[in-house]
């Protein structure tokens, strides 16, 4: 007689995308999860979506809370703060007030959760409409190093880059449980 082996839980991996309005979060995280682009713009309160990856040989699922960038929704994200393993903070490579509001998205963030070592990744997205650029690749990489992240350049629109940042963050989530630094790295379109 065999004994019916039971199946552990899969892990869920908790990841909360911050950002300003209109840069592109809820495309990028409909882009990982369906591979599909939404043209159309419709600000987001909170959405939660949830799905398995293979992380270092074993299936996990990654619960990512996509969450408004709006200013009215400021008083909420402490809750959203507390409850993440894992930071996408993302901007739009064409609009420098959201580059800029990524240093306050990262300030609320570490006095929420008082860890610097959290699994955090710096988004620039929108690389399709590289003409219209107005944060340079040197100026965000700069401010990764100096927050000792890494730094992807995205297109929720092409797909560019799209599943380099869930890699990064999902090794990041295995570098902090084995307490080892992940090697910093910078992708750009």
């Amino acid at each position: 007689m065999s004994k019916a082996k039971t199946q552990q839980p899969a892990v869920i991996h908790k990841v909360i995308m911050v950002g300003s309005g209109g840069v592109g979060k809820s495309a990028l995280t409909l882009q990982f999860m369906y591979d599909e682009f939404v043209e159309d713009y419709e600000p987001t309160k909170a959405d939660s979506y949830r799905k398995k990856v293979v992380l270092d040989g074993e299936e996990v699922q990654i619960d990512i809370l996509d969450t408004a960038g709006q200013e009215d929704y400021a008083a909420i994200r402490d809750n959203y703060f507390r409850s993440g393993e894992g930071f996408l903070c993302v901007f739009s490579i064409k609009e420098q007030e959201s580059f800029q509001a990524t240093q306050d998205f990262r300030e609320q963030i570490l006095r929420v959760k008082n860890d610097e070592n959290i699994p955090f990744l710096l988004v620039g997205n929108m690389v399709d409409l590289a003409e219209q650029r107005q944060v340079s690749v040197e100026e965000a990489t700069k401010r990764a190093q100096e927050w000792k992240v890494n730094y992807v350049e995205t297109s929720a629109k092409t797909r560019a880059n799209v599943d380099k940042v869930s890699t990064f963050l999902l090794a990041s989530f295995v570098c902090v449980c084995l307490l080892i630094a992940l090697p910093l790295y910078v992708f750009v379109c």
